[in-house]
């Protein structure tokens, strides 16, 4: 599907992936919502890339489907949309102060799972209605973000596995579905990118995991994973996929 002329709308772009994701879609010609629980970093976001800026919290479906609405009003159906929005949370199930971590594992669920479904949901709706932009019936492209951790879970991270491991789960049975829409639905599993969520790790967590890390032994570069994405929305037999985006790496146990 070509880029040039869609719009594109992108969660989670105030900062990080979102944001490499929303810059690389405004250069090859997209007009690009910036969405982000922070109203100021969508607005800064939208600014550098001459997009538009929304404020909304993707684990609120209502939040969700009244800015969608409100992107259609004024820029046009999404045709492209990139769910980048997420938390990282570190909850042992059995913490040495022996307490519950339930709400924690509810948080991780609500926004990296809920709210990426949340997302897809409401973006394919406006998509599904719309007319086609190419010969091959092609009405939108969705792209979810999982993580390694879907199938290298380290301790402490059950419920941030178990929510991107439900976005990687979900990605077939989706791009099944909403197939007959001309729809195509893919999940990228990034390893290790230099991102906010990966900037207060310690050096000495941060060697140990680069040591796990093949070829190139190196952080990721957000538009690394942007450029990705861009390939995913322009090749047409890419659907119902995760691809790991990680450069060999496994993680380890912890």
């Amino acid at each position: 599907m070509k880029i040039e002329g869609l719009v594109a709308a992108v969660t989670g772009a105030g900062s990080g992936l979102g944001f490499a994701t929303a810059k690389r879609l405004a250069e090859q010609g997209a007009k690009v919502a910036v969405l982000d629980l922070s109203g100021a970093s969508a607005a800064r976001g939208a600014g550098e890339i001459g997009g538009q800026g929304y404020a909304v919290d993707v684990s609120d479906p209502a939040a969700v489907e009244a800015t969608f609405a409100q992107i259609e009003a004024e820029m046009g159906t999404p045709r492209i949309v990139v769910s980048c929005a997420g938390i990282g949370t570190a909850a042992r199930i059995l913490p040495r102060d022996g307490s519950l971590t339930i709400d924690t594992f509810a948080k991780a669920l609500n926004v990296n799972l809920l709210g990426t479904y949340a997302v897809m949901n409401i973006a394919a709706r406006a998509m599904a209605k719309a007319d086609p932009v190419d010969e091959d019936g092609a009405r939108g492209v969705i792209v979810n973000t999982s993580s390694v951790a879907f199938e290298d879970g380290q301790i402490g991270q059950a419920a941030y596995s178990a929510s991107k491991g439900g976005v990687a789960s979900m990605t077939l049975p989706a791009a099944r579905e909403l197939a007959r829409f001309g729809i195509r639905v893919m999940a990228i599993a990034p390893g290790l990118f230099e991102t906010a969520m990966s900037a207060g790790l310690p050096d000495d967590i941060r060697a140990d995991i680069l040591q796990n890390v093949p070829y190139p032994s190196r952080m990721g570069d957000p538009d690394e994973y942007a450029r990705l994405v861009q390939a995913i929305v322009e090749n047409p037999m890419l659907n119902g996929t995760i691809i790991r985006l990680d450069a060999a790496a496994r993680m380890p146990i912890k």
